[in-house]
């Protein structure tokens, strides 16, 4: 089933997410309709958040940027429960990001080039993991929603200002997207 994505500034997208057992209700079924949900709406990645479910939880299948001079994004397809970043390094870096939760916007988001984390899988086994390049950078982009942080918290408050009409906007409705949203500046909320 597909999900409605909320629109920034939805108070989904501001709640740190809080973690799950393994007898999560209806887990199996919420997994298969995120996978669903990113797929049609042409994401790498979604998070629980995003769909209106604060739970640490979120899908990435990379493999379309594979065919984009990122080879290692071939194959990666994961499911992250309980995520916890818990190490950066490396060089900062810019590299334009967007969001199905900003549809139409992309902007430079600066991020660590590298990153360790723990997390369980669909199975709930542990892993602890280190990942580089768009791959940490993913990873990133759909954590930053499971702790409450949206896009617009990374970018640089005179880019914020600049793009004020631009949010105002994404939150009212006033954009083209293929794929069922929440806005919340609207006033029957769904389209």
């Amino acid at each position: 089933m597909l999900l409605p994505i909320v629109a920034y500034p939805h108070p989904a997208l501001k709640k740190v997410a809080g973690e799950i057992t393994p007898d999560y209700p209806g887990l199996e079924t919420f997994l298969i309709d995120m996978w669903e949900t990113m797929y049609y709406a042409d994401g790498v990645g979604l998070a629980s958040p995003q769909v209106n479910r604060s739970i640490r939880l979120f899908v990435i299948d990379a493999t379309a940027l594979s065919q984009h001079q990122h080879p290692e994004a071939a194959g990666f397809r994961k499911v992250f429960i309980n995520a916890k970043i818990y190490k950066e390094e490396g060089e900062e870096g810019l590299h334009n990001e967007g969001c199905l939760s900003f549809p139409g916007l992309h902007e430079d988001i600066s991020r660590k080039s590298v990153i360790h984390v723990r997390y369980v899988d669909e199975n709930f086994r542990e892993h602890d993991e280190r990942y580089e390049g768009i791959l940490a950078r993913i990873i990133q982009h759909e954590y930053d929603h499971i702790e409450g942080i949206t896009m617009a918290d990374r970018i640089s408050p005179l880019k914020k200002i600049l793009l004020k009409r631009r949010l105002k906007e994404i939150s009212d409705g006033n954009v083209d997207v293929h794929y069922k949203m929440i806005f919340p500046g609207m006033k029957r909320g769904k389209r």
